[in-house]
């Protein structure tokens, strides 16, 4: 298979990814609405040192409130290029005296993305550079094209590689998570339905998945469009805009504040915490067919 890669120093960011000519990776800013309205301008971030929303957009680190936007910052940073061959580019983002006033820690993130014939695999390796014990989350946001005609038809749905019995549903209010589970969706143990609605009200966020991947079928199509692997998240959302021709699988390993906790950071639910001088990898791949 001819297998095509483009990257981009801005936010490490996977640009495009063709398949024998076909475009296999939402097109950000190029996929409009009938009104000409970009659905969601991103293609591929990176979501670091947050995963999700902050309470009040901010979090406490060492009893002071730092201000953090909705996936972290790192997807809004210009990284170093290391490697750029044709089946291999890396970046860096290394912390400096202006990332420190939103982030109080010396870090290293090195974004890798690898492909092999129709696979493609992101690798995320986190570096704590300073002295202290240093918390961060971690996740990714990958987006993929799909007809809206086959939307809007039922065609499309989601199927586990194994039957889920202790899967849980986030209950999401205005992006923080609930108190309470949301309304498990799948209409049998393996299978979760896809239409126009299925995003009207925000992301669609699992835990407790014993399965390590995940297909995205459609009906009177024998293989998948594609197989997402996400072994070791303990996290996977699903989200789109309402009636957008595109959805994204986010493998995260944290996810957005609870309504009711400290906004301190180190009390996030699954929260990492990496030693002085320890290194953290964690990496997600996805199979075209």
């Amino acid at each position: 298979m001819d297998a095509q890669m483009l990257t981009t120093k801005e936010g490490a960011e996977l640009l495009s990814f063709k398949l024998n000519g076909e475009e296999r990776i939402h097109q950000g800013e190029e996929c409009v609405n009938q009104d000409g309205k970009i659905y969601w301008k991103r293609r591929y971030p990176v979501l670091f040192p947050t995963v999700g929303k902050c309470k009040k957009n901010q979090t406490i680190i060492n009893g002071k409130a730092y201000e953090m936007q909705v996936d972290g910052f790192a997807k809004d940073m210009t990284f170093e290029p290391i490697s750029k061959l044709d089946n291999f580019h890396s970046y860096l983002l290394k912390s400096n005296n202006k990332l420190m006033d939103k982030y109080p820690y010396e870090f290293s993130l090195l974004v890798t993305y690898r492909t092999d014939a129709n696979k493609l695999t992101a690798i995320y390796k986190v570096t704590n550079e300073g002295d202290m014990d240093m918390p961060f989350g971690i996740g990714a946001k990958p987006a993929f094209p799909i007809s809206l005609e086959d939307l809007e038809k039922k065609n499309y749905y989601l199927e586990f590689e194994e039957e889920e019995e202790k899967i849980h549903f986030l209950y999401l209010v205005d992006g923080l998570v609930g108190i309470e589970y949301a309304k498990n969706i799948m209409i049998d143990k393996k299978t979760i339905p896809l239409d126009i609605h299925t995003f009207n009200h925000d992301a669609i966020i699992m835990k407790g998945m014993k399965s390590k991947k995940i297909s995205l079928k459609k009906k009177g199509r024998e293989r998948p469009i594609f197989t997402f692997g996400y072994e070791g998240f303990p996290y996977l959302s699903l989200w789109s805009k309402p009636k957008a021709p595109f959805l994204s699988i986010a493998p995260c390993m944290t996810t957005a504040d609870s309504i009711n906790g400290s906004g301190v950071f180190r009390q996030k639910t699954n929260i990492l915490l990496l030693p002085p001088k320890k290194e953290f990898e964690c990496k997600y791949s996805v199979e075209f067919f």
